[in-house]
């Protein structure tokens, strides 16, 4: 069954078709979850709370992206949410007045592996890592960032011009044993 009838058997309250996008879904939006909470029983709690968030707004579901990026979105809400809820320090700095210089020239020392990028990028003050999180690994732009960080793209784009510098210096120190 295609995606966009279980959707729409969805929106008439199917429970059929809520549990086969569930069980095409959990998986991965657990991951997600976990990119962030780093801990299982608290990614299991967003997940779910996510997938109840879906589909009781399963209407405002447009087709405009896919269902995959749209469920994402609330689980990456549902997660910083979470973590704001639990008196995690999230220091909302006015960064506006600071100029930002955009630059796409990011890139690893060789030899450095994937979990030596994520362990360095968890290392990142909390106000740059999830900014860093969100452009380099789950892959939204600026705009998208600010909505779900309550930032401006102007504190985004400094935020993460910040956070690659400090994470470029922390794989430089790997790369080279110091």
């Amino acid at each position: 069954m295609l995606h966009i009838e279980l959707v729409e058997k969805c929106k008439v309250n199917d429970r059929q078709a809520q549990m086969k996008l569930y069980r095409q879904y959990c998986d991965g939006m657990f991951c997600v979850a976990m990119r962030f909470l780093k801990n299982a029983d608290d990614a299991e709690d967003v997940v779910q709370e996510s997938f109840i968030k879906a589909f009781q707004r399963i209407a405002q579901f447009k087709g405009e992206v896919t269902f995959g990026a749209w469920l994402k979105r609330i689980v990456v809400n549902g997660s910083i949410d979470f973590l704001k809820s639990k008196h995690q320090q999230t220091v909302e700095l006015n960064e506006s007045y600071m100029h930002v210089a955009e630059t796409d020239d990011w890139s690893v020392e060789e030899g450095i592996s994937i979990e030596q990028v994520k362990e360095a990028i968890e290392e990142l003050p909390q106000k740059y890592k999830y900014v860093v999180q969100l452009f380099l690994v789950e892959g939204y732009d600026h705009s998208e960032i600010s909505q779900i960080m309550g930032i401006t793209e102007t504190t985004s784009r400094t935020r993460l011009l910040r956070g690659k510098a400090q994470l470029k210096e922390k794989l430089k120190d790997l790369a080279y044993g110091t």
